[in-house]
């Protein structure tokens, strides 16, 4: 079993698909504010380096405020404006929609959709993930790949927003779909997750059949 900590940024786009696709709703801050480490890798390949790229001081913790919690007003306000419900569904419908277009371009470009594939950068973490989340590999097999979710930055940003419900629906309802798009034989299994209040999440991906 390995654990992870935080290390320093890079590869982004790779993980939000793996772990946290449904994240993409929240790029009214998050896509920019999170995504100049890849152009600065791109940057440095030319030997250039633009003004945006430059280093701004912030913490992670306050990028994610920035880019997440901050925004969460927004997202309460429209809450209130179509009615919990009616706005609960069809949060939900979209994030169902963007998640399972977003996996099945993925699995074409990587041209395989095994479960090791799915994984891959939770074997192998880097950037991004290595500083918002710190989580222990459970099982790794050809069948059946588990990971326990110690710390989620994306929970401690939402949660101390007062938002927990919200976050649950823009940031982790959404894995369950992208399992199944990625291949229709993987199914994800989750009983707790940190945005919820639980200790810890339980991410566990099956293959069927």
């Amino acid at each position: 079993m390995d654990s992870y900590v935080s290390k320093p940024v890079s590869n982004r786009r790779a993980f939000l698909r793996t772990v946290l696709p449904g994240g993409a709703l929240l790029c009214l801050g998050g896509r920019c504010l999170l995504a100049a480490p890849q152009t600065e890798e791109k940057a440095q390949e030319t030997g250039q380096k633009h003004k945006f790229l430059k280093d701004s001081g912030m913490s992670f913790a306050e990028v994610f405020k920035t880019a997440y919690a901050d925004q969460m007003p927004i997202w309460r306000r429209l809450e209130q404006e179509i009615g919990s419900k009616k706005f609960f569904v069809m949060m939900k419908g979209i994030v169902d929609e963007l998640v399972k277009k977003e996996m099945l371009e993925y699995a074409k470009k990587l041209g395989k959709n095994d479960l090791a594939a799915y994984t891959q950068e939770l074997r192998r973490p880097s950037g991004l993930m290595q500083n918002a989340l710190t989580y222990q590999i459970i099982e790794d097999t050809p069948q059946a790949f588990e990971l326990k979710i110690a710390e989620c930055l994306w929970a401690k940003s939402i949660r101390e927003a007062n938002a927990g419900d919200l976050g649950y629906v823009l940031m982790c309802y959404g894995d369950f779909a992208a399992a199944r798009a990625f291949n229709p034989k993987m199914r994800m299994i989750r009983t707790k997750t940190l945005m919820q209040g639980d200790e810890f999440c339980n991410h566990r991906y099956v293959i069927e059949g």
